[in-house]
């Protein structure tokens, strides 16, 4: 991936097929040709308030790098589960301002996703197995994700999921937050994924007790994209909250390594460019 100068804006003329940018936390802006998609948005700040004087204050330790209220052009919007860095409700409504977006969610968290300001005809749920063409051009098939646990509702359906969004060929996986489960390199290798993005903050018993489960461990990464056989891997989900992060420092030093996989440490805002094979 090389990183270009393209804002965030469908509209915005390049020769890249595919554009990607770190929103922080587990966001991605994908730009593919046209058409503009994001992953789990978190660009508010109402943690802050509502964990305001807790242990683990939620504080933003940068601001968000795009106002959702000034995005245009956004076709989709994923979720890949309910907790609010990744369906929030301080973002979700200002996203509909200057666009119409269709909202990909886990089916067994439509009633949150609606309450957080998802409209229902602009509501589609997913469960893990299920695929949909959003558009020519667009597949979307929904994974299973662990965080730390695979958890059910009433109904058997996944509360997490993680997604392989298929760009005209080009197939990427946002595993949402999740750490390694049974079956899981089978699945994402069937799945012929070109590039991961995955989550790795780790995780300790001390924040898991605490109500924050936790996420692959770089070196867990790292085994998932060799057995899976996933040739890209950019690394996310640190940088945020000052309790709940991975050190870029350490990712650099851990990463320099490693040279059977092209890896990334995004920067925040930072657009990358990607070529689509014919």
């Amino acid at each position: 991936m090389a990183v270009s100068a393209d804002p965030i804006d469908p509209s915005f003329p390049s020769d890249a097929d595919l554009t990607l940018w770190w929103l922080g936390q587990a966001g991605f802006a994908i730009r593919y040709r046209d058409d503009l998609v994001f992953i789990d948005p978190y660009l508010s700040d109402v943690l802050a308030d509502k964990y305001a004087g807790r242990r683990f204050a939620h504080r933003r330790l940068h601001d968000a790098p795009v106002q959702p209220a000034q995005v245009t052009g956004l076709s989709t919007v994923l979720c890949t589960h309910g907790h609010t860095d990744h369906m929030d409700l301080g973002t979700i409504p200002f996203l509909q301002i200057s666009s119409d977006p269709l909202f990909v969610v886990p089916r067994a968290e439509a009633p949150r996703a609606m309450s957080r300001g998802v409209p229902l005809p602009r509501l589609l749920g997913l469960d893990a197995g299920e695929q949909m063409w959003v558009r020519p051009g667009l597949r979307i098939t929904a994974v299973p994700a662990a965080h730390e646990q695979i958890e059910l509702d009433q109904h058997g359906q996944n509360l997490f999921l993680g997604y392989v969004l298929d760009f005209g060929g080009f197939r990427i996986y946002h595993s949402g937050d999740c750490a390694p489960y049974s079956g899981q390199i089978d699945i994402i290798r069937s799945l012929e994924v070109d590039l991961a993005l995955l989550p790795v903050n780790g995780r300790d018993p001390d924040r898991n007790s605490n109500g924050v489960p936790g996420n692959f461990s770089l070196d867990e990464a790292l085994t998932l994209c060799r057995e899976a056989g996933i040739p890209r891997l950019l690394v996310h989900h640190w940088g945020l909250f000052g309790f709940n992060t991975a050190d870029p420092a350490d990712l650099e030093r851990d990463l320099a390594n490693v040279h059977d996989i092209d890896w990334t440490i995004p920067q925040l805002g930072q657009p990358l460019t990607v070529e689509v094979p014919a």
